[in-house]
């Protein structure tokens, strides 16, 4: 078997594209999340903080300065890891209640009775078609 022909397989396989899918989706997801708490939860948040933008929190350990030709600011920017935090906080709750809704719905799934099985002939049935089958034979 050639390497193309056995690479083929490998792509063919449901993992591998559900792998592939699963990313793609992931990765639009993300934008989504990061737009909705850039835009939409942070800011009553800073609001409520007294107008505090998070991304923007930092503690500067070397400040530019000009009278000492220094061009380059150094800083930890702790407030774009608060918004991180929180963006992974967010996802992981929204992710919590997809699967809590899909556990849901395979329980009452798997709760719905099976189709009942056609009931086993009656003794009586049983003897008739005997009969039946001997005349047929006569």
């Amino acid at each position: 078997m050639g390497i193309f022909s056995e690479f083929r397989e490998f792509i063919a396989r449901g993992n591998v594209i559900d792998l592939a899918v699963g990313v793609i989706v992931g990765a639009a997801f993300n934008n989504i999340t990061k737009s909705l708490v850039d835009q939409v939860i942070m800011p009553p948040i800073g609001m409520l903080t007294g107008g505090v933008d998070f991304s923007d929190l930092q503690v500067v350990l070397r400040p530019d300065d000009a009278a000492t030709k220094v061009d380059e600011l150094v800083s930890i920017q702790y407030g774009a890891f608060l918004n991180t935090v929180i963006q992974f906080m967010i996802v992981a709750w929204v992710v919590f209640l997809l699967v809590k809704a899909v556990n849901s719905l395979r329980r009452t799934e798997a709760e719905k009775p099976a189709e009942a099985a056609p009931a086993a002939p009656t003794p009586q049935e049983v003897l008739l078609t005997e009969i039946r089958d001997l005349l047929k034979a006569k």
